[in-house]
């Protein structure tokens, strides 16, 4: 039996306005080569100058994952030649990077090697002429944060856990859109197989720039198997880096793996070391928000929301946030408020009505305050609204003003629970319906049916389901009986 060993080195591009060491744009989707400057093209006599926000960015996501923060870190020159990298060097971190250490929990602890700061190369690319390479340097000199972990992961699936984790966090730090299809997220997979006895580790081989949660599980798992197969032929397992191709779901070898000597890192001599002062950790420290696994817990012990429940509202900030602004808003405004029955009716409506309502506007605002939103909940809560009126008191809110009980008056949604509103009605169907009503007499219990839908019909308004049964289950018996 042979088991995976698993390493990931995660490149998460930080959303800043400028580049890592020059003023230009990193506006995503510009004409090739239009966000270039001579700075990030590495002109003669121009002086790279560390963008602070990128420093903020790496600081936040080394304190959320619990890392230890370099007092002083060093950027370093790393040396190796590319058609898209125009100075001949890429401007990283090497022996001193600004965090190490740290772990992210997928349900059991992944250590991190550490999280270094780093700028991006160009593009080539190679599908728009058969017969030439063409070149788009706008990404040249965007900032990176390389997201390195020890080799703790074990499966395809771990491994893309491990990288939805990391998407999820950086969002929630607002240090970057996560958007692998643009190359926002993208990930190298270390990968080696050995016998499940054993605790050496075998020969890896670097799977390069994967950008999905799919193509990551794919690779991972062609190349483990692929792997195996070699050892059991009796062949050797050779350190290169390899291709994932998305159309054969295969690994390819793209060359043979360099080792760090090969780059001839040194400390880049225009830039001044990283101080990160006391201060600042303690400054950037107040700036995180609540985290996804501590959020979670806190929706499903104080509040005793379900699992499913808690891990869909935390799943993005600003899902997470409406939510607890709907929820206080109406615990504030139900008298003797229960907050976990609060809860529920609010995150039906947040994963159900809204959820869907930003899926359809393609992530466009929220469709209603969290004010409205919780006037429409208390309506729910009071048993005044159908789960099928409040869907439509939803979408009818969405388009028109005025609170919640006005808009459902205006278009009858409001559930008639008054027994004196439904007993007429109820009593003429039992009249025009004799046929049905000795069936019912006779022990035919599942005609009830057949009369509440009468009763719905024909009544103006909206009647309460549970209100209309009780009455006549009540109205029955007295006939039969």
């Amino acid at each position: 039996m042979y088991e995976a060993v698993i390493g990931l080195e995660v490149h998460c591009q930080l959303k800043t306005h400028s580049k890592a060491f020059s003023p230009d744009s990193t506006s995503y989707g510009a004409r090739p080569n239009s966000c270039v400057d001579p700075v990030s093209l590495g002109h003669p006599g121009t002086l790279p100058v560390l963008n602070r926000r990128v420093i903020e960015c790496a600081l936040k996501l080394g304190l959320a994952t619990r890392c230890r923060i370099a007092r002083r870190s060093v950027m370093a020159r790393k040396h190796y030649f590319y058609p898209d990298l125009p100075k001949g060097y890429q401007i990283s971190q090497f022996r001193e990077p600004i965090c190490t250490g740290g772990f992210v929990d997928i349900g059991r602890r992944i250590r991190l090697t550490r999280i270094h700061i780093e700028e991006d190369a160009g593009k080539s690319l190679h599908d728009r002429d058969p017969h030439a390479t063409l070149l788009d340097l706008n990404r040249c000199g965007v900032p990176l944060l390389e997201i390195v972990t020890e080799p703790d992961l074990r499966t395809a699936k771990e491994a893309s856990v491990f990288l939805q984790k990391m998407r999820q966090l950086v969002r929630y730090l607002d240090i970057s859109d996560g958007n692998m299809e643009e190359g926002s997220l993208r990930c190298d997979a270390n990968v080696s197989v050995r016998k499940a006895s054993s605790s050496g580790l075998g020969v890896k081989t670097e799977i390069k720039n994967m950008n999905s949660f799919r193509h990551v599980e794919r690779a991972i798992d062609h190349e483990v198997a692929r792997q195996i197969r070699v050892l059991e032929a009796g062949g050797t397992v050779t350190e290169q880096t390899r291709l994932f191709d998305a159309a054969e779901r295969q690994t390819r070898q793209m060359r043979s793996k360099e080792q760090a000597h090969d780059y001839r890192y040194f400390p880049d001599p225009d830039l001044p070391p990283v101080e990160v002062t006391e201060g600042m950790r303690r400054a950037i420290l107040l700036t995180l928000p609540e985290l996804p696994d501590a959020r979670r817990h806190r929706y499903e012990e104080d509040l005793g929301l379900p699992a499913y429940d808690a891990g869909v509202l935390v799943e993005e900030r600003h899902i997470a946030e409406y939510f607890e602004a709907t929820h206080a808003e109406l615990v504030r405004v139900v008298r003797d408020a229960d907050p976990a029955a609060c809860a529920k009716v609010v995150s039906n409506l947040v994963m159900g009505d809204v959820m869907r309502a930003l899926k359809e506007n393609r992530g466009a605002a929220f469709a209603l305050a969290p004010e409205r939103l919780a006037e429409l909940a208390h309506l729910r809560m009071a048993g005044k609204l159908s789960s099928t009126g409040a869907q439509e008191l939803f979408a009818r809110m969405s388009r028109e003003d005025g609170s919640a009980a006005a808009v459902a008056a205006r278009h009858r949604l409001l559930q008639v629970g008054d027994e004196e509103a439904l007993r007429p009605v109820a009593a003429q169907v039992l009249r025009d319906h004799p046929k049905q009503v000795g069936q019912y007499a006779r022990g035919k219990r599942t005609v009830l049916g057949f009369f509440i839908g009468q009763v719905m019909r024909r009544f103006d308004g909206s009647p309460d389901p549970r209100r209309v049964r009780e009455l006549l289950l009540l109205m029955l018996d007295e006939k039969v009986s």
